[in-house]
């Protein structure tokens, strides 16, 4: 889909995709916007004696809702299974959440058989579909942070017809998951002036902290943290009112567990700010999110970018 917008994009060694989209002013500054696109899930570890795959976490799963889901084991083929649980009849602690050395996943095979199918290393998801939900609010696995490569490429819609300020760096990194390891090499190879790293953040629930958090539908979340550049964080938020797009301020003392920490260290350093889409039961397989901060995310960008009336 970048394409379309993009001529050039193209998969690096890591899995990033990246493009660059050039402003036509030859002194225009490097604005890179960054979402990650990696789906958080497991790694096949070994196979026990009687067939159960054992596995470690790729990326950071909720495990308090790994037990007795049905998955998807990518081995040689893809292969439907279990993860295996004990009835509560029989459970010493039924309420104490698993650790990642407690989860197995029964496929109905010998050790034998496994091994034929499902190479060590072999990916497991859990299986998981996209629900549409009332008033513009859909579930589904990879919303942290595929919503945020959709609030990119409508913000690229956006902006088709516009003059952007900026020659746009575009990355949909790899790796973000298990240490950001994808966006360290596109931000050395792209080399931006500024950076916004479009991610999630969390979603108000009945058992959540309200400071905490944010209403779905309240708008884009705009980040404050000492690892980000106050500068644009001001001009951001500062676009927001006068736009009339909705939003909210995110404070994140230290640091902001997002590519914008590796981004900003790349090179001589790279001025970076969040913009984070609220959601709900992050890190699970139903992801929640509202479309309209998805939209109001995006416009933020366009505005960033060109300035003007993104509406038209």
């Amino acid at each position: 889909m970048l394409g379309k917008y993009a001529p050039d994009a193209q998969i690096d060694h890591q899995g990033n995709v990246t493009a660059i989209i050039p402003s036509g002013n030859p002194s225009a500054k490097r604005l890179m916007l960054d979402a990650h696109i990696d789906q958080i899930g497991f790694i096949v570890s070994y196979i026990d004696n009687d067939g159960f795959l054992r596995v470690g976490a790729c990326g950071g799963p909720d495990l308090r809702i790994a037990l007795a889901q049905s998955v998807t084991v990518h081995g040689v083929e893809d292969i439907r299974g279990v993860v295996s649980t004990l009835p509560p009849h029989v459970s010493s602690d039924h309420s104490k959440a698993p650790e990642i050395g407690d989860i197995s996943i029964d496929i109905g095979m010998t050790r034998e058989e496994a091994e034929k199918l499902v190479p060590l290393g072999s990916r497991v998801t859990i299986d998981s579909c996209f629900r549409e939900l009332s008033d513009g609010t859909v579930s589904s696995p990879s919303v942290d942070d595929r919503s945020g490569v959709c609030a990119i490429l409508c913000a690229l819609e956006m902006l088709r017809g516009k003059k952007p300020g900026y020659d746009l760096a575009i990355c949909f990194s790899a790796q973000e998951e298990t240490g950001e390891r994808g966006v360290k090499g596109a931000a050395f190879r792209l080399e931006p002036d500024e950076a916004i790293a479009v991610d999630v953040s969390f979603g108000r629930t009945p058992d959540s902290t309200p400071h905490e958090t944010a209403e779905l539908g309240s708008g884009v979340m705009i980040g404050y943290s000492a690892a980000l550049d106050r500068e644009m964080s001001d001009r951001l938020k500062k676009i927001a009112a006068e736009r009339g797009i909705p939003h909210t301020i995110e404070v994140m003392p230290s640091s902001t567990g997002t590519n914008a920490d590796s981004i900003a260290v790349s090179r001589s350093g790279v001025k970076c700010c969040t913009l984070s889409i609220p959601i709900r039961y992050m890190h699970t397989p139903i992801e929640t999110v509202r479309l309209c901060d998805i939209e109001n995310t995006a416009r933020l960008i366009c505005e960033y970018v060109a300035g003007g009336d993104c509406n038209d």
